[in-house]
């Protein structure tokens, strides 16, 4: 399958740009591992507003707004290719995808002449001791179930960890009648992020919602923590206790559930791949792809938008991903560059004032270093090769190991199924630390594909074409 412009991802940013690239002229592919499009933030949101839209109201306006998006998406000449996972995509522009279609994979080439990746964001991890322990999730994980399914959890549960979307599933699952037993919230600077308020003023809904949010957890009388410095969850089967210290004082709550949260970084394992250059962010404290304001990155065939290019937001994403479809279709000669100003105006506009609101958030809930390297050595940090924090500060100081590629040479960490996705940013941390340099220095795993698992039958039944051949799925 040929096209102009392949787009990995249907969240907010792939949607926004298949319909700006397709209303200029481009012809577009949209390859999701989901089966309908709406990305995280607006998982199964089609599905719910037909047959539960009760449960809207449990998810709040945020989520709603992504009707109109799917509508227009619906609407615009992108072809679509749902439950396709995207496992490489080369230098020549070649996307290697498997579909899992019906009980039966299909596998197939698309060959763009340009690529743009939005993958989103995904959950930073929370290593802390006992999150291993069945009945311990992530609050993303809660979520979807309530965006998947309606399903709220059942039992006395606990909220622990910092960011958004802590407050914000706290607040869905008061208004689904299921709150949380209590909020333990670990990392928190307001007078660290004061400085960059004038920023979020810029978008005052923003701080409206959050304070909102704050309005119907003090309503619920919830047991709210703020500062938590020491957390371990307990239990022999399962998790049945949580204790935590907060001032010098320490908390023991009994649990059914555990659900963990320490804000969100990009799902970058797909632009690693590519070899385009990364940089640390040392204020959301994770590795973003360098990118100039249209998305373009250090190749002239990929591209990124949205929170897969450093966390922006739902209507950033949007924003960023409307003016990288554009900016495709100027590439490609389907608009000049007359016209893409034109046209990309307000989304930029739009994207500016909420990269400019990002610092105030992402300072107020950066995490703490304790909390990305954890100081128990006992604390798994690996959870598919179940490799300890200790281990890691071991072999770095007994062996001066210098990054996490090197430590392959000596431990499994990151070579598991996940591939590094929940332990990468935390062994980077550890390895900096404890060689006293900065993640900067250390770097990140080197990811090759593919990406997501892939038979080698799938790779058998490729006909793999010449550069100017064309492949049907």
């Amino acid at each position: 399958m040929q096209t102009d412009l392949a787009i990995i991802g249907a969240g907010p940013a792939g949607l926004s740009a298949a319909i700006s690239a397709t209303a200029a002229g481009l012809k577009v592919v949209v390859l999701d591992e989901q089966p309908v499009p709406g990305g995280q933030i607006y998982r199964n949101i089609e599905t719910l507003a037909a047959t539960r839209p009760a449960h809207l109201q449990w998810l709040g306006p945020d989520y709603a707004a992504g009707l109109p998006l799917l509508r227009h998406f619906h609407e615009c000449a992108a072809t679509y290719l749902p439950m396709a996972q995207v496992w490489q995509v080369g230098h020549d522009g070649r996307v290697y995808y498997r579909r899992n279609v019906a009980n039966e994979g299909a596998v197939g080439i698309v060959h763009a002449r340009k690529v743009l990746i939005a993958t989103g964001a995904m959950e930073r991890p929370l290593p802390v001791p006992g999150w291993t322990l069945p009945g311990v999730m992530s609050c993303g994980a809660a979520q979807t179930l309530l965006k998947a399914s309606g399903l709220a959890p059942d039992g006395r549960f606990v909220l622990a960890g910092s960011g958004p979307l802590l407050l914000l599933l706290a607040a869905q699952l008061i208004r689904a009648g299921r709150p949380p037993a209590a909020i333990l919230e670990t990392s928190y600077d307001f007078w660290g992020a004061l400085p960059h308020l004038p920023g979020m003023l810029g978008l005052p809904g923003y701080l409206l919602k959050g304070l909102g949010l704050l309005r119907e957890i003090r309503a619920a009388a919830l047991p709210f923590y703020r500062g938590v410095t020491r957390l371990e969850i307990k239990g022999r089967e399962r998790a049945r206790e949580i204790e935590f210290e907060v001032d010098g004082r320490s908390f023991i709550e009994a649990v059914d559930l555990v659900f963990l949260h320490q804000g969100v970084v990009p799902n970058g394992n797909l632009a690693l791949s590519t070899d385009i250059r990364h940089h640390w962010d040392d204020l959301q404290k994770c590795f973003r792809p360098e990118l100039d304001a249209a998305g373009r990155s250090s190749s002239d065939m990929v591209r990124v938008a949205g929170d897969a290019g450093g966390i922006v937001g739902a209507v950033g994403a949007a924003a960023m991903g409307e003016v990288a479809g554009l900016a495709a279709a100027a590439d490609l000669g389907s608009i000049d560059a007359a016209e893409f100003e034109s046209r990309a105006a307000a989304a930029r506009q739009l994207l500016t004032r909420h990269r400019a609101a990002r610092p105030f958030l992402d300072r107020l809930y950066r995490p703490r270093q304790q909390w990305v390297a954890p100081t128990d050595p006992d604390t798994v940090i690996c959870r598919c090769e179940e490799i300890r924090a200790g281990d890691v500060r071991h072999l770095v100081a007994a062996q001066n190991c210098p990054g996490p590629n090197q430590m392959k040479s000596f431990m499994r960490c990151g070579m598991g199924p996940c591939q590094g996705r929940l332990c990468g940013l935390t062994a980077v941390e550890l390895i900096a630390e404890t060689r006293g340099q900065t993640p900067a220095e250390i770097g990140y795993y080197r990811i090759r594909a593919p990406i997501k698992p892939v038979t080698l039958g799938d790779m058998a039944a490729l006909d793999v074409p010449s550069r100017h051949d064309a492949v049907n799925p």
